[in-house]
């Protein structure tokens, strides 16, 4: 269809035209008349006197002088005028009043001829400020001999000039009718397309909630993770509630501390007690052992009251402390008076849980030597003496059953787990430093062979001599003097092992005198913390010596 229905076809628009009229719409039977040229001649139009007039009050009956913006009619052509005044009635006829109209052979030849020339001139056409000068325009879509107002075949849509370009969807361009125009009817190209604009509305708000719903997702998630990795780790706060004893096992890591400690519902968490012992820097000195805590505490609450001597209820028993300094803490603690603890250990020993092969010798002075394993303990102000050695020989007993004293004593060709005991013991209070355990039991095992020619089976150790006379010096006297010293445990006159431990070895000290390293030193001394020299002979021993003397002067 072309731009206005009956616009610039074959048939005039005048009455007086002698080709008007031969059109259907007529009625008429004469054909039209070619002469080579009328394929070519388009009427002038002529101007209506009443235009004005006419238009005055608007296509669509509204107020107003000025004619409304036509799509179709852009450059604001008004409509052929009629010689009995108004507007042409066939401009506003229907389309399909007028039947189709057989083109002359010229201008089928022509149209066949330039099949392209239809659209460099529907261009022209378009683009002609005067329509009135316009060169013919030919409908590209319909094929030779089809009439120009017959509706064309289906094609491929053509690049429309961006004057007429419309932005709405395809159905609201089906649904104009150009009829309608001029009749007081809306075309639904002027407005604006809701029905896109509600579809576009919707599809926004699915794609806003869809990403809603996956920030919230992801910030779920990453919330969660950000907290589980860098994040505080849960905790009490406050001081807690109540009272609880907790088990701390032997060898126990921080994080396994936190672990025993939740389980039994002190902190929230394992991550926090670590994180408090770490921050406070205490994560180095804390131990094992039985303490009485509170519920519900925070985790720093935890770690101060398991390492402040001053806040804690727990007793800590260092590594190589004898048994009679035990009881002197126990009845500190407790606030008893001195020597109630020693009295009770030496009346009750048989019934705090001892192993059997303990106390295997009349000579022991002390039948808990050696079992009031070095940790800590609960010691709550109410707490019974007995109750806190029971607590301090059953942790001894669970650590020697781990090592398998009585097995390991035989592969040393030892008589007793008795005597591994008191190797242990011996290695603690000679050697001093962790670093020196394993060879100061080497020198142990190897001043204890029948063959020993460098000290004849003696042991000759300072330790042994205040332990018997319990004391803790360096001046044990000259070695003759140590020599008339009668008591079982001075190793510088009684052979062998004195009869039970000197002391209560810690877990470094056992685990050396199970493993010793192998070597033929007999002797040693310490010159310094950082370091201990050893000797094969008795000659290399007093080079050593004469190297210890001089760096005590240096100190002095």
């Amino acid at each position: 269809m072309t731009e206005y229905g009956r616009g610039y076809g074959s048939e005039p628009w005048h009455p007086e035209d002698p080709l008007y009229g031969d059109g259907s719409s007529r009625g008429q039977d004469q054909q039209p008349q070619w002469d080579g040229q009328q394929a070519h001649r388009y009427p002038q139009q002529q101007a209506d006197p009443y235009a004005q007039q006419h238009y005055n009050g608007g296509w669509d009956g509204t107020q107003g002088g000025q004619v409304p913006y036509d799509p179709y009619d852009p450059y604001g052509q008004q409509p052929p005028a009629d010689p009995y005044g108004g507007a042409n009635p066939d401009y506003y006829a229907a389309p399909e009043a007028y039947p189709p109209q057989p083109l002359h052979p010229q201008q089928q030849g022509m149209q066949a001829q330039q099949p392209q020339q239809g659209m460099q001139q529907q261009q022209q056409y378009q683009q002609s400020p005067h329509p009135q000068q316009r060169e013919p325009y030919y409908d590209e879509g319909t094929g030779a001999g089809d009439d120009w107002r017959a509706e064309p075949e289906p094609r491929e849509p053509e690049p429309e000039h961006a004057f007429f370009a419309d932005h709405g969807d395809d159905d609201d361009r089906d649904d104009h009718d150009p009829r309608e125009e001029g009749r007081g009817g809306r075309d639904r190209r002027g407005k604006k397309n809701k029905k896109n604009k509600r579809h576009s509305g919707r599809t926004c708000l699915v794609v806003t909630l869809f990403f809603a719903g996956a920030v919230g997702v992801v910030g779920y998630f990453g919330y969660d993770f950000i907290m589980s990795h860098f994040g505080s780790a849960p905790d009490y706060e406050g001081e807690g509630t109540g009272e609880v004893q907790v088990d701390v096992p032997e060898n126990s890591t921080i994080l396994q501390m936190g672990l025993a400690l939740k389980k039994a519902g002190v902190v929230k968490s394992a991550d926090a007690f670590s994180e408090a012992a770490v921050d406070s820097k205490k994560d180095k000195i804390l131990q094992p052992g039985t303490y009485s805590l509170r519920k519900h505490m925070s985790a720093a609450s935890a770690v101060e009251l398991m390492v402040d001597p001053k806040s804690r209820n727990g007793l800590t028993i260092r590594e190589g402390l004898r048994s009679g300094d035990v009881y002197k803490l126990i009845d500190k603690k407790l606030h008893l008076k001195s020597g109630t603890t020693k009295d009770i250990a030496k009346t009750e020993s048989k019934s705090l849980g001892l192993p059997s092969w303990a106390n295997d010798s009349a000579k022991i002075k002390d039948p808990l030597e050696g079992f009031l394993y070095p940790s800590t303990y609960s010691v709550g102000e109410n707490t019974k003496p007995a109750a806190v050695l029971k607590q301090m020989v059953a942790q001894a007993n669970q650590v020697y059953a781990k090592y398998d004293l009585e097995g390991n004593a035989q592969k040393l060709h030892l008589d007793s787990p008795m005597q591994l005991l008191t190797v242990a013991s011996l290695t603690q209070a000679e050697g001093k430093y962790k670093h020196d355990f394993d060879r100061v039991a080497r020198v142990v095992y190897n001043r204890l062979k029948p063959n020993n020619t460098e000290t004849y089976g003696l042991l000759d150790f300072d330790s042994t001599v205040n332990y018997a006379r319990s004391k803790s010096t360096l001046d044990t006297g000259s070695v003759d003097n140590l020599r008339n010293f009668n008591d079982p445990y001075n190793t510088y006159k009684f052979k062998g092992l004195p009869p039970g431990p000197i002391g209560n070895p810690g877990e470094e000290a056992l685990k050396s005198a199970i493993h010793p390293t192998r070597g033929n030193w007999y002797y040693f001394v310490s010159i310094n913390p950082e370091k201990t020299l050893f000797a094969e002979t008795n000659e290399e021993h007093e080079r050593n010596r004469r190297i210890y003397l001089k760096e005590q002067e240096k100190a002095k």
